[in-house]
């Protein structure tokens, strides 16, 4: 049903990789999706893969305050050594502090500029820089938010799940090297049905309506930031969420000789409702194409 619309989405569905160091040297990598909306390289994604770079520049400020504690203490002529051993004993650190972070878009040496975020929505978008318009061989269509959004409608999402993405940090050159055959990222589609619309308020400005598009199958890991979209491959909303909702009944099984309750959900997607995602483009100076659908 979708082997059409998943060869269309495939082009301007491309991956972003997030990798962070902390202060114990481990490396550690994310991964979520973008879409390419035009041929300036403006793209949409979800805010929420920002979360490791807010918290790498509250760490920064931690960081730098210890070292400054440090630095304070041990150039404190009025303390001998045992004094300054004590109260350097008192300082702490934060293993799991974000010491490097890094976004990837694609491909090496490409940047995200003039980004603009939604939090309470999940919506971000920005453009790509240096940007090929020949690199993307058809731009997305969004779905007419005002035009038979039918509950029931056969949806499918597509990201980059089920891949391992390791990486190492080049102190030499202060850069992030991704491990062989982390790239390419392999696609992975998987369908639902439009099931209902999640209400979620309104923004702080009070501006929006946050709004988002619930489908019966999850989102997986790897798939925020990406399409969910029709046979047609018409984007109709971007992937969010996964919620878990949990089925009421609990059978029981052995393991190990011990009879346990094995509790059971139904796991639904989310994604940002094609109004959120219109009006924010349309307010931003954003162009796309709109289905006449």
């Amino acid at each position: 049903m979708f082997a059409k619309a998943y060869k269309l989405t495939s082009c301007f569905t491309q991956p972003v990789i997030i990798s962070t160091r902390s202060f114990d040297k481990s490396v550690g990598c994310g991964c979520g999706a973008f879409v390419v909306l035009n041929n300036e390289g403006w793209i949409v994604t979800v805010a929420h893969l920002w979360e490791s770079y807010f918290a790498f520049e509250v760490h920064a400020k931690e960081i730098s305050n210890y070292y400054g504690q440090l630095q304070t203490i041990q150039q404190d002529t009025r303390l001998d050594d045992k004094q300054k051993r004590e109260r350097l004993g008192l300082l702490r650190t934060n293993p799991k502090w974000v010491t490097n972070h890094s976004f990837w878009w694609g491909r090496d040496g490409v940047w995200l500029k003039d980004i603009r975020l939604l939090p309470e929505g999940d919506l971000a978008i920005g453009r790509l820089e240096p940007f090929d318009p020949k690199s993307i061989p058809v731009y997305p269509v969004l779905k007419d938010p005002t035009s038979n959004l039918d509950v029931g409608t056969s949806l499918c999402k597509l990201g980059f799940p089920f891949h391992e993405i390791r990486a190492t940090f080049n102190d030499a050159s202060n850069t992030f090297e991704l491990a062989p055959n982390s790239v390419p990222l392999p696609f992975f589609p998987i369908e639902g049905i439009y099931t209902r619309n999640v209400l979620a308020g309104r923004s702080k400005d009070g501006k929006y309506e946050i709004k988002f598009l619930e489908t019966s199958s999850p989102g997986l890991r790897g798939q925020s930031g990406g399409p969910i979209f029709d046979i047609n491959g018409t984007i109709w909303a971007i992937q969010s969420r996964t919620y878990h909702f949990p089925l009421g009944f609990s059978p029981k099984v052995e393991k190990d000789g011990i009879e346990v309750e094995e509790n059971q959900f139904l796991n639904v997607g989310c994604g940002v409702h094609p109004e959120l995602i219109v009006a924010f483009l349309r307010d931003n100076g954003v162009r796309f194409r709109l289905s006449e659908y």
